[in-house]
């Protein structure tokens, strides 16, 4: 069990009041020095209380998704190995800690129950493979026994349901031996009903995001990166996009213009002349290349928190009396899942939902009236440069409870 190390067993668990207890005595007795870690994913019945009192230490978290709720738990985790256990497994995971190979060390049903037509496990295997190479004989199991280079390579884990498979990737990618175990396990089966079928909707979307471009929050959370989707809805601005994707995928460390310049050849650069540049030659103007250059810019200092820069380009929407059909369509889809922290904008989508807010302002707003709207941008900028928008924002009241509305609590 990695020598003297202590092996944590970590659970995630959703309104699992029926099970949770029986899941945690069971553990305990099989591996009696082993610390149990339940990550309880904003449950909504007994679940944290009845697995406090079977014995685990319970982190109470809102409800973010599985991959974000083991990632937080994760991190009370004794340094060490770690043991991966769904909330309603039944069996024994001994072998799969006390032999074998394998950094990352994953459990195969013995005997398959339940489950639907075999499309979230199909994709996952081909995703997996195109991914690393690595072929899985069973991508989708939360039965899984980490060293400690594992949990180094594996965490923080991608979101929700995409947690295994990203997890799996992430171990071939660092070069670790993944290796797989049959077992007698059982847990509660998947129907062929509605609720069914909806989860494994709701799994086969987190699978494929999770093999979409990633970044961290504030958290250190990983998170698909789906600002992207704005410029679907919005293609005009497709070199936006696509300026800021460079920025999220190849982006350093530098923030602010003084910072981006020091550094030279930066994707950071590349979008202090690539937007302008771009909105000058949609616009033919000078005023309008600096009012949607520096638009971007401002909505992207904004986007440090949940949802603040989708709130921002709500009130430039509603100051400038609307915006496109198709950017206040994806604001509003990307809404819940940027608030609840199963996603991030990153500097694609918030400097897209700025250009779309500067080029509006350009068709609304006089000449005198842009170069008004400039002088406050860049003003703003300038604060951005020498303090925080994001900490200006928090220590104004108004606009600190605007920012918190439906945000998750910490």
């Amino acid at each position: 069990m990695g020598g003297a190390a202590t092996l944590t067993i970590l659970i995630a668990a959703r309104d699992e009041e029926a099970r949770i207890g029986a899941t945690v005595a069971e553990l305990r007795s099989l591996f009696p020095h082993a610390q149990v870690v339940v990550a309880d994913d904003g449950s909504r019945d007994g679940t944290a209380s009845i697995a406090t009192s079977a014995g685990a230490r319970t982190v109470r978290l809102p409800h973010r998704g599985k991959g974000q709720a083991l990632t937080l738990g994760e991190r009370v985790a004794a340094p060490g190995p770690l043991l991966l256990c769904d909330a309603d497994l039944r069996g024994d995971l001994r072998p799969l800690v006390e032999g074998g190979e394998g950094d990352l060390r994953i459990a195969v049903f013995e005997r398959r129950q339940g489950g639907g037509f075999g499309l979230a496990k199909g994709a996952s295997r081909r995703l997996i493979r195109f991914a690393c190479g690595f072929d899985a004989r069973e991508p989708l199991s939360g039965q899984r026994y980490l060293t400690q280079a594992a949990r180094d390579a594996c965490f923080p884990l991608a979101a929700g349901f995409g947690c295994e498979v990203g997890m799996t990737v992430s171990a071939v990618e660092a070069g670790l031996p993944v290796t797989e175990h049959e077992l007698l396990l059982e847990h509660r089966p998947t129907d062929r009903d509605l609720r069914g079928f909806l989860h494994r909707g709701r799994q086969l979307r987190d699978i494929v995001l999770a093999f979409n471009p990633q970044g961290r929050n504030h958290r250190g959370l990983r998170l698909p990166l789906v600002g992207w989707l704005v410029a679907v809805a919005q293609p005009e601005l497709l070199p936006v996009a696509a300026i800021g994707a460079a920025d999220d995928l190849w982006g350093g460390e530098e923030r602010g213009f003084r910072a981006h310049l020091r550094a030279g050849r930066t994707t950071g650069v590349l979008k202090l002349a690539g937007i302008p540049v771009f909105a000058l030659w949609r616009t033919r103007s000078l005023s309008g290349a600096l009012l949607v250059g520096l638009s971007a810019n401002v909505v992207n200092q904004l986007d440090t928190r949940p949802g603040r820069a989708l709130k921002a380009f709500a009130l430039g929407s509603l100051l400038l009396r609307g915006a496109p059909r198709g950017a206040a369509a994806a604001a509003v889809l990307l809404a819940p899942y940027d608030l609840r922290e199963m996603a991030m904008l990153g500097d694609s989508g918030s400097n897209t939902l700025g250009a779309v807010l500067g080029l509006r302002s350009v068709g609304r707003l006089t000449e005198r009236q842009r170069w008004s709207a400039i002088a406050a941008l860049a003003g703003l900028t300038l604060l951005g440069e020498r303090l925080s928008l994001g900490a200006l924002v928090e220590r104004t009241p108004v606009f600190r409870e605007l920012d918190a509305l439906g945000r998750q609590p910490k």
